[in-house]
């Protein structure tokens, strides 16, 4: 067997239980410390904005319309699933950040500045 290939942005090997606590760290920590190397070239970097992005596209719209704030202790399981699964797909190039948050904005009534 071949083994894995090790990427700065590999997840842990222990990984917080609690998925809304996962949700959380990829937000908070992993992805505004990888929107800072040079290697990313994310239109934002920020954590609320990661949050804002995530959340607006799992919920199809500005999250704020369905989801109660403070929306990380409102999610249900199959948004925190959903918002993990998508940071994911972030983290590994497999989304596009750029495009997910120009939907966000324009739901927002915005345009990038």
């Amino acid at each position: 067997m071949k083994a894995k290939t090790q990427h700065s942005f590999d997840f842990p090997e222990i990984v917080p239980t609690n998925l809304v606590q996962e949700y959380l760290y990829l937000t908070r920590k992993v992805m505004p410390e990888l929107a800072l190397s040079s290697k990313r070239h994310w239109p934002v970097s920020k954590d609320h904005c990661f949050q804002r992005i995530v959340l607006d596209t799992i919920c199809g719209g500005v999250w704020s319309d369905h989801i109660a704030r403070p929306a990380y202790k409102n999610l249900c399981r199959r948004q925190v699933l959903a918002a993990v699964k998508l940071c994911q797909e972030i983290i590994t190039d497999h989304t596009d950040l750029a495009a997910l948050n120009r939907q966000s904005l324009a739901w927002r009534g915005k345009s990038i500045r």
